[in-house]
C-alpha cells in the first residue's frame, strides 16, 4: 500500500548546492517525491511542470529572487494556490510582508538544517499541507 507522502511532491528551491541536496535527502527519506531548483527561472519552470503540492522557497535566489517568484507564484492561474514555505537565514526579514505577499508558512533557517536535522521543517511541511481549505 502506497503513503499518502509518495504521491505528495515538494519543490525545493535552494541555491545552496550543500543545503539543496541535504533537504532534498531529508524529504525523500520522510517519503515525499522531490523536485529541484537552484535559482528562480528554474523554480518559476519546475513550478508549472511539475505542479508541486509544496514549494520551499528560498529568499535569497540567483536570477530571480525569492519575493520575485514568491509574487510570479501568485499571480499565476497554475500555481497560485499552491502552499509556500518561505525559507530564509535571513532574521530581519519581514514574516509579516511575506504572508501578505502569499507565503504559506515561514521558516528561519538556522543551525537545525546545518546540524541535518530537517524535523522542524518537515513539521511545517505537515501543518501546511494539512491545512483545510487551502
Amino acid at each position: 500500500m502506497h503513503s499518502a507522502k509518495e504521491n505528495t511532491t515538494i519543490l525545493l528551491v535552494e541555491d545552496s548546492k550543500l543545503l539543496r541536496l541535504a533537504g532534498e535527502r531529508a524529504l525523500h527519506r520522510a517519503g515525499y517525491r522531490v523536485c529541484t531548483a537552484a535559482d528562480g527561472e528554474a523554480a518559476l519552470r519546475s513550478a508549472g511542470e511539475n505542479h508541486p503540492h509544496v514549494i520551499l522557497l528560498d529568499m535569497l535566489l540567483p536570477k530571480v529572487s525569492g519575493l520575485e517568484v514568491l509574487r510570479a507564484l501568485k499571480r499565476n492561474d497554475q500555481t497560485k494556490n499552491i502552499p509556500v514555505i518561505v525559507l530564509t537565514s535571513l532574521a530581519q526579514a519581514n514574516e509579516a510582508k511575506l504572508m501578505s505577499e502569499g507565503a504559506a508558512a515561514f521558516f528561519e533557517k538556522s543551525e537545525h538544517i546545518l546540524q541535518d536535522d530537517y524535523s522542524e521543517l518537515l513539521h511545517k511541511v505537515e501543518s501546511v499541507l494539512t491545512k483545510p481549505g487551502e
